[in-house]
C-alpha cells in the first residue's frame, strides 16, 4: 500500500509539473498522460482556468506531500 501511495504521489507531482511546462513552453514528452489534469480538469473550471500554472504548481506540492506523508506515517510504524 505504502509504494502504491508513494507511486500515485510521483504521478501527481509529475503531472503538475508537466502542466506547468506545458503553459510556459511545450511538453513533448507523455504529454496525453502528464497533462491529463490539466486538460479534464484545468481547462473546465474557471477559476483555475485563469491561475493554470498556479493549479498545476498546487497539484505538484499535493503529490510531494504525499510522499512525505506516505514515508513518515511507514517511519512511525517500523520505529525508525
Amino acid at each position: 500500500m505504502r509504494s502504491t501511495l508513494q507511486g500515485v504521489g510521483a504521478l501527481l507531482t509529475a503531472m503538475g509539473i508537466s502542466g506547468t511546462i506545458d503553459h510556459l513552453w511545450t511538453q513533448p514528452i507523455l504529454g496525453v498522460v502528464l497533462n491529463s489534469f490539466d486538460r479534464l480538469v484545468v481547462d473546465h473550471v474557471p477559476g483555475l482556468r485563469e491561475n493554470a500554472i498556479l493549479a498545476n504548481l498546487g497539484l505538484a506540492a499535493c503529490g510531494v506531500v504525499l510522499i512525505l506523508v506516505v514515508e513518515g506515517l511507514s517511519r512511525t510504524r517500523s520505529g525508525t
